[in-house]
């Protein structure tokens, strides 16, 4: 089995090869390709998956290449995590919405726009040149915005599925509250990639009690301080929502405090660098206890899962991914991309039957799906007016004079990446 991970070179990968080594029965991978422009992060962080490897004695081979068609190459499956324009880009996303009063962050609002605008075409790009190789390899994205990404390939014919690594930590957290194996926690989980909610947590799959009452009334301080919301907040709607629902509950706020410190981009630049220098140490062979702070928890297991699922018969069979709608969520198309449980196997994903949706989850994940149609126009075809009209659209902008301003600010950060502009 070989596997590519286009953007290897991230300072993400020993997370993701850590995984690998672990879940070697999971996943027998004989080789594994890092695939990435940036040649000199490639070395530091190739030297280290060989070492992770070696210490944890996988016996699978490890290279690197900055040669994309080389490196996916009759690839069973390829997994994408790529940032168009690096951490500067993501500097500038977080940063030029806040002058107009609106959240500067790298997925949602206008710096998700200007990041899913970036990213749709070389993603399209990346999976054609797939395609030509090994037109049966699944693509696995994580890169975000994972719902728009994930949508612009199945659109385009790809066997693609879309990844995101929140879930699973809630799986995890759940799990550690009620003393039991990840594996037996079953999540309601329902919604778009980072506008989603928990609906439920049972034992032993989608018919078990619903333990979640029981855990809000036990724990609930603790799940409010880590999601930065008020308990009271959970326990009127009854439910956990991820935390990019903060972005919505608590805008106005979010924008003040992202207003008063330094950006999370700068932060995680500043990361990069002394991770990148500890990669370099020929005597580190594990994951650094520093990556843990970079995001992406248990990003591998749920990787490893899925294209356990997608190549054999080794992954879990129900997983929360992004796929196509197909009447699961009935006041969405059946082409939206939405983020719920599904069973995985060879064929693909298919979404679990949802129960009906309280208008205050339904109304906003109708909303942002069609701002998400509007932003992959938008990536698709370029143009002032389409800038304009998703940004319009999108909840946490929706007034005509901060959509203004925000797409000649959008297009003026980013006209080295658009073709149009």
């Amino acid at each position: 089995m070989k596997l590519a991970v286009v953007g290897g070179g991230s300072t993400y990968t020993p997370e993701l090869i850590d995984g690998f080594a672990r879940l070697r029965d999971t996943l027998p991978i004989e080789e594994l390709v890092l695939v990435d422009p940036a040649a000199d992060r490639l070395e530091l962080v190739g030297g280290l998956a060989r070492r992770i490897f070696a210490k944890q004695g996988h016996p699978g081979i490890i290279t690197t290449t900055s040669d994309l068609d080389a490196g996916v190459a009759n690839a069973d499956a390829v997994l994408l995590q790529l940032r168009v324009g690096g951490q500067a880009a993501r500097q500038q996303d977080e940063t030029w919405p806040l002058e107009c009063g609106c959240v500067g962050q790298e997925t949602t609002g206008a710096g998700g726009l200007a990041k899913a605008m970036r990213t749709v075409p070389i993603v399209l790009d990346i999976a054609e040149r797939v395609r030509r190789s090994n037109p049966n390899a699944w693509i696995i994205d994580f890169t975000n915005p994972v719902g728009i990404v994930t949508r612009a390939l199945l659109q385009a014919g790809h066997k693609a599925v879309g990844l995101c690594n929140v879930a699973i930590g809630f799986q995890r957290t759940f799990a550690k509250l009620l003393d039991v194996a990840p594996a037996e926690v079953h999540l309601d989980h329902v919604g778009l990639n980072h506008l989603s909610w928990e609906l439920g947590v049972r034992l032993g799959g989608p018919e078990g009690e619903n333990l979640l009452p029981r855990l809000l009334a036990q724990h609930g301080d603790a799940m409010a301080d880590d999601l930065r919301l008020p308990r009271a907040v959970l326990d009127r709607l009854g439910v956990v929502p991820s935390y990019y629902l903060r972005y919505f509950y608590a805008h106005d706020e979010v924008v003040r405090e992202l207003g008063s410190k330094p950006s999370r981009a700068a932060e995680v630049a500043a990361m990069e660098r002394e991770l990148l220098a500890m990669y370099g140490d020929p005597a580190l062979d594990e994951k650094p206890a520093l990556l843990a702070k970079r995001g992406g928890a248990f990003y591998s297991e749920a990787a490893v899962d899925l294209a356990a699922s997608l190549l054999g018969d080794g992954g879990s069979p129900i997983q929360v991914v992004n796929t196509y709608n197909n009447g699961t969520l009935p006041f969405l198309a059946d082409d939206a991309v939405i983020e719920v449980q599904a069973r995985v196997d060879k064929t693909g994903a298919t979404p679990l039957a949802v129960p009906e949706l309280d208008p205050l989850y339904a109304g906003l994940i109708a909303h942002v799906s069609a701002y998400e149609d509007l932003a992959l126009e938008a990536a698709l075809r370029g143009g002032r007016d389409r800038v304009f009209k998703a940004l319009l659209a999108h909840p946490l902008v929706g007034q005509f004079e901060y959509a203004e301003a925000l797409t000649d600010k959008l297009i003026a950060h980013n006209r080295e990446h658009f073709a149009w502009a």
